[in-house]
């Protein structure tokens, strides 16, 4: 029995699980492709409606790395609320968000042309695929780490409630 695997899924769900890191939970409004694996995004108590009342729907949301890290650090700005002496710091984060997304959406070309859709290639390409996570990681954490000595201690609060998550992963159960 073959399997086929959705490749550009999975690429655009890592990238998507990059910029995680970046912000956090998920819009309200994201696709299943946006994070596939992302903590659902707190309760609201009174939520808009999916369609507002002029009939139109609301904007789709982003696609690929690129668009979709465009939205997060548009997300973390506002969420953070950046001051102007904080510009140059956070103008730093975006950029260092903007290459990893353009690392990926190239990591994602490249799979696009591989053709080993064996168990070992899938390996291999999951393998690629957390390699570019940690290395975008590596270039992400000191940028941010920048930026939040900057930050007052209101968006510290906020920045470290947008990362908790990280931090309350469960452990796998205890086997017997």
């Amino acid at each position: 029995m073959t399997y086929a695997i959705d490749w550009p899924a999975r690429a655009v769900a890592a990238a998507g699980i990059l910029s995680l890191l970046a912000l956090g939970s998920p819009r309200a409004n994201a696709s299943p492709l946006d994070f596939a694996q992302a903590t659902p995004a707190p309760a609201v108590s009174n939520p808009a409606p999916a369609t507002p009342p002029g009939g139109t729907a609301a904007a789709p949301s982003p696609r690929g790395p690129a668009e979709l890290s465009e939205a997060r650090i548009a997300d973390l700005r506002t969420r953070l609320q950046i001051t102007a002496a904080e510009e140059s710091q956070f103008t730093a984060v975006a950029t260092i968000m903007r290459a990893n997304a353009q690392a990926m959406e190239a990591l994602l070309a490249d799979r696009n042309k591989d053709t080993d859709s064996t168990a070992v290639g899938a390996l291999r390409w999951y393998e690629r695929l957390t390699a570019a996570h940690a290395e975008a990681l590596k270039t992400f954490v000191p940028a941010f780490e920048g930026l939040y000595t900057t930050l007052s201690d209101s968006q510290r609060k906020t920045a470290d409630a947008i990362f908790a998550q990280f931090a309350r992963r469960p452990l796998p159960p205890k086997s017997r």
